[in-house]
């Protein structure tokens, strides 16, 4: 399978360097088998982005509703956040499903609206959008998300020192922030510095008790990056190693984010190790896991296509 198996690494790859760029904009429609998901429909202020334990799922349509179908087990913190108001928080029960109201009321203050303006432009201009976050940063000294938010701009415009600089002091203003070191963690991954993106990926895993997708997607990257170096020398052992920590990673990382819409990048990429892997019973599970929650997503034809490949190559030939 040389030529699919490259093929669908370089789009894998390519699409693999956006995950913690983009903001997520998709939701699957609706689900084909029974599943351990349960589903709710958030109704809030049109254009209001959904977070579900710090994971972003969408926004909100014009009517001010976005449903969820993939909901996983236990109780949750579900926070959304609409141009003009203050985020707001609240629990999300282990029992509740149905309709979630969420009615926005508070104002946002200066330092706040500065904030969106920034969140707003990452993804259009680059250099407006730090300036923006300097400015939330200047009329609220102890604002770490202003300071995180500084820090992913910039290391998105490869400006990495300043970067760290910006990562480092929302960690200070917050002991303990887990998705600040996370974010380092990708920072020195970036620098090259592999020891110290591994120390920050973990260190961000415990800052969360266990629960950091974002840091989890960092070291299965990583570690998939090495097996590659690994296999491109003729280090085959390590090659292999590599690839079961990648994987053992990206499995974590898919189940906590609970088919939010990053999840559909990360699945591809597990499904790509472990065909390198030769694990064919796993990859064809994994892709057919990803059927099952995005039935309806641009990749879906690709992803059955792979299956199809996968089966056909497995078949004796006569």
């Amino acid at each position: 399978m040389p030529f699919r198996v490259l093929q669908k690494s370089l789009l894998v790859t390519t699409v693999a360097i956006l995950l913690f760029v983009l903001p997520a904009h998709s939701q699957a429609k609706k689900r084909t088998a029974a599943s351990p998901f349960r589903s709710i429909t958030v109704v809030s202020a049109p254009d209001a982005i959904v977070w579900i334990d710090g994971i972003r799922f969408g926004k909100t349509d014009k009517s001010g509703k976005l449903e969820i179908r993939t909901i996983s087990p236990g109780a949750h913190t579900l926070r959304i956040r609409a141009d003009g108001f203050s985020e707001k928080s609240l629990p999300l029960s282990a029992a509740q499903r149905g309709i979630v109201n969420v009615e926005l009321i508070n104002p946002a203050g200066e330092a706040e609206l500065a904030y969106q303006e920034a969140e707003r432009l990452t993804g259009v201009d680059r250099e407006k959008s730090a300036d923006a976050y300097r400015t939330a940063i200047r009329l609220k000294a102890n604002y770490p998300e202003a300071y995180l938010g500084l820090a992913r701009v910039l290391s998105d415009a490869g400006e990495l020192g300043d970067a760290k600089i910006a990562a480092a002091a929302a960690r200070r203003l917050r002991p303990g922030y887990a998705e600040a070191s996370a974010v380092e963690g990708r920072i020195h991954k970036e620098n090259g510095e592999e020891a110290r993106a591994i120390a920050a990926f973990k260190r961000a895993i415990t800052e969360g008790k266990g629960f950091q997708p974002e840091a989890y997607t960092g070291l299965g990257l990583l570690y998939k990056e090495k097996a590659e170096g690994f296999g491109g020398s003729g280090d085959f052992d390590n090659e292999a190693a590599s690839y079961t920590e990648s994987a053992r990673n990206l499995k974590t990382a898919v189940k906590q984010l609970s088919g939010a819409p990053d999840t559909i990048i990360i699945y591809q990429i597990l499904g790509l190790i472990y065909e390198r892997q030769k694990k064919y019973k796993e990859a064809i599970a994994t892709y057919e896991e990803f059927l099952r929650i995005f039935p309806d997503s641009i990749e879906a034809t690709a992803v059955r296509s792979f299956i199809v490949q996968i089966k056909k190559d497995l078949t004796p030939q006569d």
